[in-house]
Parts: structure tokens; C-alpha cells; sequence
């Protein structure tokens, strides 16, 4: 076992600043950088990519982004309106203000900084936060709610509305299901540890299913070890403090995750961002750090650690990890990969992004994923170096606050990822992975023929089409609400002000009639609300990007 001590000061430390040195004394040229992942007609170009890499990122006519505006001025404008009729009793105050009597103290509510959410945000608030009252398997009941108020306050009609086709959960491999047949040894683990276990796991938390699930994943990963939390976003917020702090650099990606960038700010680290996939950028500042060190001192960094995510949940592009570990290993920084969407999204068989890429597991230094997306269950987990997995165990926010897993939720991860791997004797679970490539590859492909503009790598479950105009959020998901779709729908903030946009879930549990019927409606309510912006022609081989066209501007 590693040397506390030593691991304490970083696992992620060994020989940096010596590393550091002899790079500088080697010398740094920008033309010996990174071999482009795919040349202008997607042909791999160099050995870092063993297969296509295909990612879109259209630009919509310059007319969509003046309208987008125009939408966004209009609602403001009538916003200060309601708020001037609020101010003078023209119309009902609903929403929250201070107390007469603490007029003279300092205010704990800001009105203005929630002007968007009372007068944008309410305005079409209907289409989110819907409750179903059903497992979100490829469908879903919902319970129908109305409003008498403009969307202050909802009330429930007692009317469910039946085997609505889910497109919005992240229920990528279908194990979000109740049969009874395949959840039998969940209800038997259920019987016999209850639905939690009340301690953490440095006191009393750790219990026989947590250690079976540890190895089960670490042989899953091909690695030395792993750890299990009860909570995917603390799996992220928690532990990253614990690996890093003062005098070390993050560089993270400009689209992660809350979950990373809260992990990133609690930790004390220096923070730096770089464009979203821009191996450039990345570079620029991996450079800059190594010759410059850390401000003011201008000492070596402690560590330098790049801060990625398998599949971004919002763009649905995957990470280009070829280079990205060459970079890391060029400039001797370390690489924390989260796979909370892409593990059992993808690869042969399911193991993510590294599978994907046909790298290996000791490429990455720091692997996370979750449990909630492919495994229909809850928590995550943290695995690679057996030296590393024993620190957390230490020193991790969630192993000493947070309580343990529940059992039976164990029993459930470990029942899908046993499926997985051909462990309970069939070859469902690859079937599954298999299911879910070809229901990815033909819903992206049908929403490119029909003239959409959709994010993302080919290969990537999550689909982001682009709504763009704010009163075509509104339009977008209550029509296919009507016929009988859910989706996800997501602006401003979430997104950047003129791309807002639906967000489709693909699962392997989705059958060939769902989608049809899905793009059958889309296909419709994009020639009604005039959504179909592709300027590409409309082929089954969608035209190539160049990889300048990948690259978010400054």
C-alpha cells in the first residue's frame, strides 16, 4: 500500500517538476504538437484515431440568430411592462418580495436577478418538470397537470396520460425496466437489507455488496480498483478537492459539467478554461503553464490535471481522447475522465470512451463515470490505480459525510453490469450496446436526411436538435406532448442565447416503431414551426465538416 504521507501531498505528483525540467531543457515546438484526428473527407489521419471521427456543429443563416435576438428584445420589453403593471397594482404580484417592515435592512431577495425567471421562464415553465408517475423505461405515463395562474402554480386533473414515448431519458442500454424475471435478485437483496444503510463508509457503511460491486466494476474497467458513492454529482464535487488543491492547475473544458466545475472551485486549485474539444487551446495552455509556472512565484504547478467528460450531455460530442492523452503525456499533466454519459453508451461493449478509441484504461489516470444513466440505477464511482482508489478511501468528502450506497441499489448495478459483461450467461447485454449503436446511427441519420440541424459525434446517444427562436421552445414540446412524445427541452441559460434546442435521449429499449413514430412527428412540426434550417443537402451520408468548423470561436 501506498505511503499515506506521500499520497497525501498528491497521487497525482510523482517527479512533476522533474518531468517539468527536462521538458523545458528538450525544447517545446508547436509544429510537433498533435496530428489532426480527420482530414476534410473524414479519412484518419495519423495513428491516433483507429477509426472516423465525425462530429457536426452546423452554423444555422445569419437570419435565425437576428430573429433569435428579436425574440429574446421582445420578451424583455414586455417583461419591464408587467413589472412597471406589478409596481403600480395593474397586475397581481405574485412573485416572492421583501417585508414592509425590513424595508431599511439589507435585502435578502434580489429582484431584479430574477427578472428572467418571472417574465421568460414562466412563460413556458409547463415544459419542464413534469411528473410521470411510471418506470422511465422507452415510455412513460404522465400525470397531466393545468394552470389557472400563467404557470405560478399548477394543479393536477387526476387524468394520466398513457405510454407517452420517452425521448428524454438518459436510459441508454433500457435497464430502467420492471420486469419481474430480471429484477429478482434486486427484490431478494431488497428483503434482506432493507432501502438503506444509514452510516458512511468509514464508520459503519461498508457492507459485503459494496465490496463485490468495487470489484466487479474495477474487473469491468480493466483496472486495479475502484470505489462506489451513493451520489453521481458528489462522486465528482467531492472528490476532486481530495485529489487537488492549493498550488496545483485544473484545465477543464468550457462544456463540462456542474458537477466538475463545483468539484474544481471547492478544491482551491488555480482554474483554467479551454474551448470545448479545441485540442489547440488546450495545448496554448498547457504550454503556458509548463513555462511559466504559477503567477506571481512563477514556481512549478504541484500538478496539472485536465478535466474532461466522456460525451457532452448538452452537445452530444464525444471527447477526442486520443489527443488529449498524447497532450497529457507530452506536457506530463494528468487526465480525470468523466464517463457519466458515455460508459455503456459506447464501445464494442459498452466500456466507454477509452473501448471507443480502442486505448487503454492506463491511459487515463483518474476514471469516473455514474451509475445513473446505463445501469438504470443511482451513485458512481471512482476507479484506476490501486494506490489512488486506497487515498480516496482516506481522504474522500464521501466516504467520511456522505452515507453509502443502499444495497439494493448495488444489487442493481451489479446485476446490469454482470449483463454486460456475459456474466449471467447470455448475450443480452451486448445485444443491447449493439441495439443502441444502430438506433443512434439511424435517428441521427434520418434527422440529418430530413434537413435538421442536430449536434454531435455520429456515434453519440444524446442528440441535441436546435430550436434557436424562445417561442419555439414553448411550441416545440407542447405539440409533441399532443402526440404522445416527451422530450427535453433547454435555452438560456442552460445554453448559450441563441441555441436553445431539444435534447433526444436514444435507448436501446427505443423499437424500430417508436422512432419512426418520433420522426414522423418531427418530420411534420419541423415544416410547421420552420425548423429544418440545414443548409447540407439532404443525403444518408451526411456531408464532412472541416475540423476548423469543430472549433468554438472565442
Amino acid at each position: 500500500m501506498a505511503n499515506p504521507s506521500a499520497v497525501c501531498n498528491g497521487h497525482l505528483h510523482h517527479h512533476h517538476h522533474q518531468k517539468q525540467n527536462n521538458l523545458l531543457k528538450s525544447g517545446i515546438s508547436k509544429k510537433n504538437g498533435i496530428t489532426k484526428g480527420m482530414t476534410k473527407n473524414g479519412v484518419s489521419n495519423g495513428t491516433l484515431y483507429k477509426k472516423t471521427f465525425i462530429e457536426h456543429f452546423e452554423q444555422a443563416p445569419m437570419y435565425v440568430a437576428v430573429f433569435t435576438f428579436v425574440g429574446f428584445a421582445v420578451g424583455t420589453i414586455f417583461g419591464y411592462l408587467r413589472d412597471f403593471m406589478r409596481a403600480w397594482g395593474l397586475e397581481k404580484r405574485n412573485i416572492a418580495a421583501e417585508r414592509e417592515q425590513q424595508k431599511d435592512f439589507v435585502p435578502l431577495y434580489q429582484d431584479f436577478e430574477n427578472f428572467y425567471t418571472r417574465n421568460l421562464y414562466l412563460r413556458i415553465r409547463d415544459n419542464w418538470n413534469r411528473p410521470i408517475c411510471s418506470v422511465p423505461g422507452p415510455q412513460f405515463d404522465l400525470m397531466e397537470r393545468v394552470t389557472d395562474d400563467y404557470n405560478w402554480t399548477f394543479r393536477f386533473t387526476g387524468r394520466t396520460i398513457k405510454n407517452v414515448i420517452n425521448m428524454g431519458s438518459y436510459n441508454y442500454l433500457g435497464f430502467a425496466e420492471t420486469d419481474v424475471n430480471a429484477l429478482k435478485t434486486v427484490t431478494i437483496e431488497l428483503e434482506k437489507y432493507g432501502t438503506g444503510v444509514c452510516s458512511t463508509r468509514q464508520e459503519m457503511g461498508t457492507l459485503d455488496k459494496h465490496v463485490e460491486l468495487e470489484k466487479l466494476v474495477a474487473k469491468f474497467l480493466g483496472v486495479e480498483d475502484a470505489m462506489v458513492f451513493g451520489m453521481g454529482f458528489a462522486t465528482n464535487s467531492m472528490n476532486i478537492p481530495a485529489l487537488v488543491g492549493k498550488g496545483c492547475l485544473i484545465l477543464s473544458d468550457e462544456l463540462n459539467h456542474t458537477s466538475l466545475v463545483l468539484g474544481a472551485r471547492l478544491s482551491g486549485a488555480t482554474i483554467r478554461i479551454f474551448k470545448h474539444n479545441n485540442m489547440q487551446s488546450l495545448e496554448t495552455l498547457l504550454r503556458d503553464a509548463i513555462v511559466y509556472g504559477q503567477p506571481r512565484t512563477h514556481r512549478a504547478w504541484r500538478k496539472i490535471v485536465i478535466l474532461v467528460e466522456g460525451i457532452y450531455s448538452m452537445e452530444g460530442s464525444i471527447v477526442r481522447l486520443p489527443e488529449i492523452v498524447s497532450l497529457k503525456n507530452k506536457y506530463k499533466a494528468y487526465l480525470y475522465l468523466d464517463e457519466a454519459h458515455s460508459i455503456g453508451a459506447v464501445g464494442a461493449t459498452g466500456r466507454g470512451v477509452v473501448e471507443y478509441f480502442g486505448m487503454s484504461p492506463d491511459d487515463v489516470d483518474v476514471l469516473m463515470g455514474t451509475f445513473t444513466k446505463s445501469f438504470g440505477a443511482a451513485g458512481g464511482y471512482i476507479a484506476g490505480r490501486k494506490d489512488l482508489v486506497d487515498f480516496l478511501r482516506t481522504h474522500s468528502h464521501s466516504a467520511v459525510y456522505a452515507t453509502s450506497m443502499c444495497p439494493t441499489i448495488a444489487e442493481q448495478i451489479i446485476r446490469a453490469m454482470k449483463c454486460l459483461m456475459g456474466l449471467d450467461g447470455t448475450a443480452q447485454g451486448l445485444q443491447r450496446v449493439r441495439q443502441l449503436e444502430k438506433n443512434t446511427r439511424y435517428f441521427r441519420r434520418k434527422l440529418h436526411e430530413m434537413g435538421f440541424i442536430i449536434y454531435g459525434n455520429d456515434d453519440s446517444p444524446v442528440v441535441p436538435l436546435l430550436l434557436y427562436m424562445p417561442g419555439k421552445i414553448a411550441a416545440f414540446a407542447r405539440r409533441m406532448l399532443e402526440k404522445n412524445i416527451g422530450v427535453v427541452v433547454v435555452g438560456f441559460p442552460a445554453t448559450p442565447i441563441t441555441e436553445s434546442r431539444a435534447r433526444f435521449c436514444v435507448s436501446a429499449a427505443h423499437t424500430r416503431e417508436m422512432l419512426d413514430t418520433v420522426l414522423n412527428a418531427l418530420d411534420e412540426l419541423g415544416d410547421f414551426l420552420h425548423l429544418k434550417y440545414s443548409r447540407y443537402s439532404k443525403s444518408s451520408h451526411p456531408e464532412l465538416y472541416e475540423e476548423s468548423r469543430l472549433e468554438l470561436e472565442d
